[in-house]
């Protein structure tokens, strides 16, 4: 948060409450531990200046340059990206011979074995023209000339993350290999420069409208890694140009370590406007688990802790000896107080290291402390929304404002209107299209003991969405949604796929994924979804189900990469009217422009090596099976080709969707990319078309 924005006197709800007497019980150490350089002061201990990053002199889309570098470094043994050996959990996927995921945190070691090296390349990433829901007859050739409708900018995913804070996972990462060591999530290198990452990624944003104005920008979530108040007011205050001081506790390194600086934030240009969608690792410990909903684990106290977090390795291990009848015996309850268990200390960023060296974890003699830090504190939904009405960029409350005035909200019974996150708006009033702002995530309150990543509809926000869908339609508008998870491109049964409440004991979904298809599909002027959550540049079609007499009921789901991993891209969208009245949309990438020798070039060379050593899967297609886990989850994805047991042997390319489409650039140098750009046609609805012709642009 900035240093001079610290709101301590910001009052919680109850249930989030700190007392005057906690909070000194807290904090005395933190007086005690901190130096005033590391916090009032900038570089060099001077009173006065901060130290400011500037970006690349040359900003440009992927359409235009890319970045390229070696998949497997020259020096290194290749990783396979295969899961450890269960009956050797230490053996790492490619023998041990270099540096392999288990060793993820060497990051002293990269440039001695080639890891992290990139440069940019001349060669654009091609806009690829997709008509897959378009008549059969069309022909984009047809196009002689367009009105430009729409442009803006989305970013997700960002995660904004406190390295110091007692309660995080890192040491999963090693103890438990074959569930959490490829799990870049929990820890890699990125964790250092979340900060100057974004605020590199608000200036190439402010570089680019400086060449051609946007329309306004919107997050799709997950701006926070684990629901704290401090990363909040750090993206907050990011946005607004405000100081940043990128650490906590006892700000360790504040006035020598890169990483841990004060420095100036540029600031979003006061002409963008910017709109936010809530996600799960915005309201969810570490985007997984409610914090308040399970008194007996006692999440809330472990953020604002001055001891570190200890927990199983078996955390997120199936629990075969489960005997609650409710749950079925492979799926995995919180074992947090498991007495049986031997619990770890899950370690903190030493912030005096340059390499950011984790400490206090594993097995210690006693309990490893730190300096408590009460802007670490949870922040329940009402809180986390509340802060967007403290800011000194526009519109005021950022979306949030706009819901209780939106008609549909009168659907929102009076007991849920707290925390309500869905709202729409009208970008630009000359042209007839509305962004509905859905928020797909799960409850705090329903009772799952899986990871709270799914998506997922109460009877409440769907009501309220077939409600925007019909207003929308009745009054000729196109419309997007804009949500921080995807729907149909998940494997059925895991923690990102639609939801039907398999694992809860209080709520399921309010509709089956066919059912909610079914009923974006009847809103014909429904032009896509955007989203992010799965930290892919990936984008679906979804065909009519009468594609020969109503195209007009296809759209399309763009899915955008993270801030924070690989290839820490965010997307433009220009949306145009065809000379034909049919609709196209330019959804492009773009790289942050780092500039050499900043802490966002550090970041850059970190996801890189990171993406080297794991080889994660960031071209996701996943197969579409029809079990998972050995239990049957019912009804398969009716948009995707339909899988079978995954127990059985297959080359597992019958089970993808064909509509999910990457390009190969090796034959150009490129040897991988984790990049997609597209100009997306849509056919409108005789009405919508007939509305339009009214219209002059």
């Amino acid at each position: 948060m900035s240093s001079d924005d610290q709101k301590q006197g910001h009052n919680p709800a109850k249930g989030n409450e700190i007392s005057r007497r906690d909070f000194i019980k807290y904090s005395a150490g933190t007086i005690a531990g901190i130096s005033l350089s590391s916090l009032t002061f900038g570089c060099g201990g001077s009173t006065q200046y901060a130290a400011t990053y500037p970006i690349d002199s040359t900003v440009v889309k992927t359409s235009e340059r890319m970045i390229t570098f070696s998949y497997t470094p020259a020096s290194a043994a290749p990783a396979s990206g295969v899961m450890p050996n269960p009956a050797n959990p230490a053996q790492s996927p490619n023998g041990g011979t270099a540096l392999t995921w288990d060793k993820l945190d060497q990051l002293a070691e990269y440039d001695k074995l080639g890891y992290g090296k990139w440069e940019y390349i001349n060669q654009p990433l091609p806009i690829m023209p997709r008509t897959d829901i378009m008549p059969a007859s069309y022909s984009a050739a047809s196009v002689t000339g367009k009105s430009r409708l729409l442009n803006f900018f989305a970013m997700t995913d960002i995660h904004l993350t406190d390295k110091e804070a007692p309660n995080q996972m890192m040491y999963l990462q090693k103890g438990n290999p074959g569930f959490s060591g490829q799990n870049s999530s929990i820890y890699s290198g990125v964790m250092l420069y979340t900060p100057h990452v974004f605020d590199a990624a608000i200036q190439t944003a402010n570089a680019l409208h400086k060449k051609d104005n946007f329309d306004f920008f919107i997050s799709l979530g997950d701006v926070c890694n684990s629901t704290s108040y401090n990363e909040l007011r750090w993206y907050i205050d990011i946005i607004d140009g405000k100081r940043i001081t990128p650490s906590s506790g006892a700000h360790l390194g504040a006035d020598s370590i890169d990483y841990q600086k004060p420095f100036q934030a540029a600031g979003l240009d006061k002409s963008i406007p910017f709109y936010q969608t809530l996600g799960n690792h915005d309201h969810f410990m570490i985007g997984s688990f409610p914090v308040y909903a399970d008194p007996n684990l006692d999440f809330g106290s472990s953020y604002v802790s001055d001891t570190v977090w200890a927990v199983p390795n078996e955390l997120l291990t199936p629990n075969t000896s489960t005997t609650n009848p409710t749950f079925p015996a492979n799926f995995s309850k919180y074992r947090m107080t498991d007495p049986s268990l031997t619990k770890y200390y899950q370690g903190v960023i030493d912030g005096t290291s340059p390499y950011g060296t984790i400490v206090k974890s594993g097995s210690q003699a006693t309990p490893p402390k730190v300096v408590a830090d009460a802007n670490r504190r949870s922040l329940l939904r009402t809180e986390w929304i509340q802060e967007f009405f403290n800011t000194s960029t526009s519109p005021v409350g950022h979306g949030f404002n706009l819901v209780s005035s939106n008609p549909n909200f009168k659907l929102v019974p009076a007991d849920e209107r707290a925390g309500f996150a869905c709202y729409s708006f009208v970008p630009k009033s000359t042209v007839p299209l509305k962004v509905i702002v859905l928020d797909d995530t799960q409850r705090e309150d329903d009772g799952s003991v899986d990871i709270h990543g799914h998506g997922f509809l109460d009877a409440t926000r769907l009501a309220w969405l077939k409600a925007e869908l019909a207003d929308g339609k009745a009054a000729n508008q196109l419309m997007i949604i804009a949500a921080h998870i995807p729907i149909a491109v998940s494997s059925i049964g895991t923690e990102m796929e639609w939801w039907l409440g398999d694992k809860s004991t209080t709520a399921r979904n309010a509709c089956t994924l066919k059912e909610l298809v079914d009923v974006l599909q009847n809103s014909e002027n429904l032009l896509m979804w955007i989203a992010g959550h799965r930290h892919v540049n990936t984008i679906k079609a979804f065909v009519s189900p009468d594609p020969a007499n109503a195209p007009e009921k296809g759209f399309w789901q763009v899915e955008s990469s993270s801030l924070r991993d690989f290839p820490q891209q965010f997307r433009t969208f220009e949306i145009y009217l065809n000379s034909d009245y049919t609709i196209s949309i330019e959804a492009v990438n773009v790289d942050i422009a780092v500039k050499e020798g900043t802490p966002a070039a550090t970041s850059r060379k970190y996801a890189i090596a990171t993406q080297q050593i794991l080889q994660n899967q960031l071209k996701g297609n996943a197969p579409n099976f029809k079990t998972m886990f050995g239990v049957d989850f019912g009804p398969m994805d009716p948009t995707r080709p339909q899988g079978g047991d995954p127990a059985l042997p297959h080359s597992g390319d019958a089970y993808l969707d064909p509509s999910i489409q990457f390009v190969d650039l090796s034959s150009k140098g490129i040897p991988y990319n984790a990049s997609y750009n597209a100009r997306l046609f849509k056919q409108l609805s005789p009405a919508m078309v007939a509305a339009l012709k009214n219209l002059k642009f």
